[in-house]
């Protein structure tokens, strides 16, 4: 089984799981948000996601698309030793700088596609989805006489 997990500082990961459940139907049931809440420490969180581990009855064959909000950051270098420890790291797509756009795509596309395509499709649609939105500015309307 292909599990979406999304890590992040604060509720960030929370927020894009809830904006994804408006998408995803039943594939919600796959995805799951971790935070580093504030003033919670990088051994307080890896507590955490130990937790989230021990609750969930993962086999060996299980893989995980993980998607974080900064790369580098505590969130993500601890979820990613977690899965080093716990021997799911070769079974595992890593990503960073997450956006809803890649979030969707990762979620619909991970059981279509071998990671090399899931890779180059998410980190496509996320770049894809950045642009400047332009609003033309309303016509001055003055009736001068």
């Amino acid at each position: 089984m292909k599990y979406l997990v999304l890590v992040s500082h604060g509720g960030f990961a929370d927020g894009l799981k809830t904006s994804l459940a408006m998408f995803a139907g039943d594939q919600i049931n796959r995805v799951f948000a971790l935070g580093l809440e504030p003033g919670t420490s990088a051994d307080t969180f890896k507590e955490k996601v130990n937790h989230f581990f021990d609750g969930h009855d993962f086999s060996n064959d299980d893989q995980f698309v993980v998607l974080a909000d900064i790369v580098g950051g505590s969130p993500l270098t601890t979820f990613t030793s977690v899965l080093s420890e716990r021997g799911f790291l070769a079974n595992s797509q890593i990503f960073g700088g997450t956006n809803l756009t890649m979030a969707l795509t990762a979620l619909v596309s991970m059981d279509a596609m071998d990671k090399t395509t899931l890779s180059s499709t998410i980190l496509s649609e996320a770049g894809n989805a950045l642009e400047e939105f332009k609003v033309a500015a309303p016509e001055d309307d003055d009736d001068e006489i």
